[in-house]
């Protein structure tokens, strides 16, 4: 319990001046004082402001100590609260209730060295966007308590930002016996590994080469890690969604035969694909073949006809829907960000977004934009998955000299344009095929 100062009045008989004209004083009635109120101790944060990192970095740690004043027994409860209701958070999307439910999976606490426990959050008031708070559990009071408090942030819960927590102690009674805050700073880390980009490469003598993105901020990728042989069989060699480092990602491969087989992500970083099976033949007479995303495939034939092959069940695909012509006018025709980019014969780039109003099998864009010159410095142009620490989904880009490059994409619309490049590579003119 807290302990209180009493002050008693001490009463001193005596005899009293006589007042002229005046009968003898009375004595001084005694003085009831309230117990007297104890000032809160103070809650201080080891190292200032906490740094935690959303990605594959694990968790942060916050570190405070709360100094409680003398005389305090007895259990203690601190509670952690948000200091404003999130609905004034950057970026949040997200209601009070389901980012208590999920602080309470990113949350740990301990005191003293004790064994970490999950941490139940809860919202504080009756109205969605409320700020959210935990209780820890009751300890022993005791002249400081240390405190340390996990905080465990995915890549996509970047938008945190900086926030503050108010911690509060308070005795059995519910009297606050220390009180404080403690910063923390949510920064972009490395991305989980679905998130990150993988890059493969064919040499000449029909070996596929694996490299993978590291989630660094300069785009750096991993050493490249042998496939396997005998992809030279190969006239093209085309991805149906991006490839991850977690090993995910299909691609489709046409034989000299114009025989198509598919390659069915395997999930395993180190044997990524699966054993081929066959789609079936006649693909010699498409000029150009691109995947756009979720098993999606357009191809153009002789005329200039783009023709879009739509997934069936395994690794058939239902009959092809005719979505138009002129595209004779593309030199290169890549898919990206679950659209196309294409180059015409001026390396001008256009994109092509995923439609957004009724889309069909005939028309599964949006009308071309412009994203700009100058792109016949390229011989390659793939679509990746993240190869930087950006969030975003890249470009992949090489020139003749074998100078590779990773344009970080940028939301427009219902889809993504290529923006500022990266170099994240060069020699890679030891490749005929880049994906």
């Amino acid at each position: 319990m807290r302990a209180g100062l009493v002050l008693a009045t001490a009463l001193v008989a005596g005899i009293a001046p006589v007042a002229l004209g005046g009968a003898a004083a009375m004595a001084a009635p005694a003085v009831n004082r309230a117990e007297a109120a104890v000032e809160p101790g103070t809650v201080v944060q080891e190292g200032g402001r906490t740094k935690v990192w959303a990605g594959e970095e694990g968790p942060g740690t916050i570190r405070f100590r709360a100094n409680l004043p003398a005389g305090v027994t007895g259990p203690v409860t601190a509670t952690l609260g948000f200091a404003k209701p999130v609905s004034e958070w950057p970026g949040a999307g997200v209601t009070s209730e389901r980012l208590a439910t999920g602080m309470g999976r990113m949350t740990t606490w301990s005191v003293d060295g004790s064994a970490p426990a999950p941490l139940t959050w809860h919202v504080t008031g009756d109205e969605a966007g409320e700020p959210i708070a935990a209780d820890v559990p009751a300890v022993e009071a005791k002249a400081a308590l240390n405190y340390a408090v996990t905080l465990d942030l995915s890549s996509a819960d970047r938008w945190f930002g900086s926030l503050d927590l108010a911690v509060t102690l308070k005795d059995a009674q519910g009297n606050v016996v220390s009180k404080g805050a403690v910063g923390v700073d949510a920064a972009l880390g490395t991305p989980e590994a679905p998130l990150r980009g993988a890059v493969h490469a064919r040499d000449k003598d029909g070996v596929l080469w694996r490299y993978e993105a590291t989630g660094s901020a300069d785009g750096r990728l991993t050493a490249r890690k042998r496939v396997g042989g005998g992809w030279g069989a190969y006239t093209a060699i085309v991805p149906l969604d991006r490839a991850t480092a977690a090993g995910h990602g299909d691609l489709v491969a046409r034989d000299k035969d114009g025989v198509l087989w598919y390659y069915e992500g395997s999930g395993d970083p180190d044997a990524p694909f699966k054993p081929r099976v066959r789609v079936g033949g006649g693909w010699n007479t498409y000029t150009s073949i691109a995947g756009y995303g979720f098993g999606h495939l357009v191809a153009r034939d002789k005329d200039g006809v783009l023709w879009n092959y739509v997934p069936g069940a395994g690794s058939r695909f239902w009959p092809r829907v005719r979505v138009g012509g002129g595209w004779n006018a593309y030199t290169r025709i890549s898919g990206y960000a679950g659209g196309l980019v294409a180059r015409d014969a001026a390396g001008v780039l256009w994109k092509y977004n995923p439609r957004t109003v009724a889309p069909s099998s005939s028309k599964p864009f949006d009308a071309r934009s412009k994203v700009g010159g100058g792109w016949n410095v390229y011989n390659t142009l793939a679509g990746t998955q993240d190869l930087g620490r950006w969030n975003n989904l890249d470009l992949l880009a090489r020139t003749a000299t074998g100078d590779l490059y990773a344009y970080r994409g940028k939301p427009s619309g219902f889809g993504w344009v290529p923006t500022t490049r990266t170099k994240v590579g060069h020699g890679w003119n030891i490749y005929n095929i880049v994906l």
